[in-house]
């Protein structure tokens, strides 16, 4: 950014340059045509944590509340993603995902995701033992539910299109530039940073991993903490290629926050295992070594972590021992692929979940957002938030509609 850009007002500041905040900005451009627009990134280039170390999966929506803002999104992000990808010839394929039941208690549960599926509308088929063998012959079940909407891209490269398209309307994208500090008035918001000072109108936070800290630095009071998962994959090798022809999930336990350990066809062609779910100790500490001491001071001395840790304690054990051990991880692979064996795990690169967590050691469920009268922040946004990055792009825009006077 030239100093003289420095020094003009932006209409609006965007902070973040995961999917979220690049499908704002360029949603906030096609809101207001001829609108400045500049988003501010800390890292070199675009989708560096969240957006760039996941499974890439475009989920269906299967999982999650009827009526929630997690539902609704995602549910419109599936399709949206798809067109997005055909308008911009990137690459995507729509395997479907299988829900696969191992056991009586897992079938059990299988039959209350099937309700959940009718009540939000998304299209599946039950199969039985044999029929998900017809279908996965290398997987073990006694049933599984088929979700032939379920998909697979490469999020990195819808964020960087993104890009490409907020600049080719005119748009900025200033990487390298950390946010620092804001000051807001009554016309407008000073945002501090490390390549300068810069002007807005109004400011939109995709924070991810730094969202509770963006929030304060903005002057509101989030009740939450963002506490990191470090999920940990692997991948398997290229001899397993062609071991699955769907995505390959286990039945959740309603009880867990988390989805469980499952088999993902990439959008590459290759295949990785995971991701577990562990706490890290440094917010963008993707290496088990990695360790931040103001991080882990913050998460461990904040009330509703201690709390999160006793409600879920054999949990966490559970996946800090698969964590130390392959042996462990592999047994619950094992579970519904037996012919997977220990020398055929490699290493993967791991990913960080931001998840808010609330004060009494609640897991916040949805999607959240907070402002003040001239900035709105993302409090917590996690899977499916790529799938749904669309859908939640133009909810920021809509709800900084009500806030826009000038």
């Amino acid at each position: 950014m030239t100093d003289r850009s420095k020094n003009k007002m932006f209409d609006f500041v965007v902070i973040g340059g995961g999917i979220l905040g690049m499908s704002t900005a360029w949603q906030l451009q096609q809101k207001y045509p001829g609108r400045s627009v500049l988003v501010i990134e800390k890292e070199s280039s675009a989708a560096q944590h969240q957006t760039g170390h996941n499974s890439g999966v475009i989920h269906a929506g299967v999982y999650y509340k009827p009526g929630s803002l997690k539902a609704k999104f995602c549910r419109e992000g599936n399709v949206a993603t798809k067109a997005f990808c055909r308008e911009h010839d990137i690459a995507f394929d729509e395997c479907g995902k299988l829900l696969v039941a191992t056991n009586s208690v897992e079938l059990e549960r299988m039959q209350g995701l099937v309700g959940r599926c009718a009540e939000n509308g998304i299209e599946i088929a039950v199969l039985d033992e044999q029929q998900l063998k017809q279908r996965e012959p290398n997987i073990t079940g006694v049933g599984a539910i088929f979700v032939p909407s379920t998909g697979i891209v490469d999020y990195t490269r819808i964020s960087a299109r993104m890009g490409e398209l907020i600049e080719e309307a005119g748009g900025t994208v200033m990487f390298n530039t950390r946010v620092t500090a804001f000051e807001e008035f009554v016309d407008r918001i000073t945002v501090f940073t490390t390549s300068g000072r810069i002007q807005a109108k109004y400011v939109v936070s995709c924070a991810g991993l730094q969202s509770d800290r963006m929030a304060e630095l903005m002057g509101m009071e989030p009740d939450f903490r963002i506490i990191p998962f470090r999920g940990e994959y692997f991948l398997l090798g290229e001899q397993h290629n062609d071991i699955v022809n769907h995505l390959i999930y286990p039945i959740p336990d309603p009880d867990l926050p988390f989805l469980g350990v499952h088999l993902t066809r990439m959008i590459d062609g290759t295949v990785t295992v995971g991701p577990n779910a562990v706490v890290a100790f440094k917010r963008e500490g993707y290496k088990k070594t990695e360790i931040s001491l103001k991080d882990s001071f913050e998460m461990l001395t904040y009330p509703g972590m201690i709390k999160l840790l006793c409600k879920h304690f054999k949990a966490s054990m559970a996946e800090l021992k698969n964590s130390i051990s392959k042996s462990g991880y592999l047994k619950l692979v094992q579970k519904y692929c037996p012919k997977l064996e220990k020398e055929d795990m490699k290493p993967y690169p791991a990913g960080i979940r931001a998840q808010a967590v609330s004060r009494n050691g609640d897991i916040v469920d949805d999607f959240l957002f907070m402002n003040t009268s001239r900035a709105l922040a993302v409090c917590n946004a996690p899977s499916p938030a790529a799938t749904s990055a669309i859908p939640i792009g133009n909810h920021i825009v809509e709800k900084l509609s009500e806030l826009v006077t000038d």
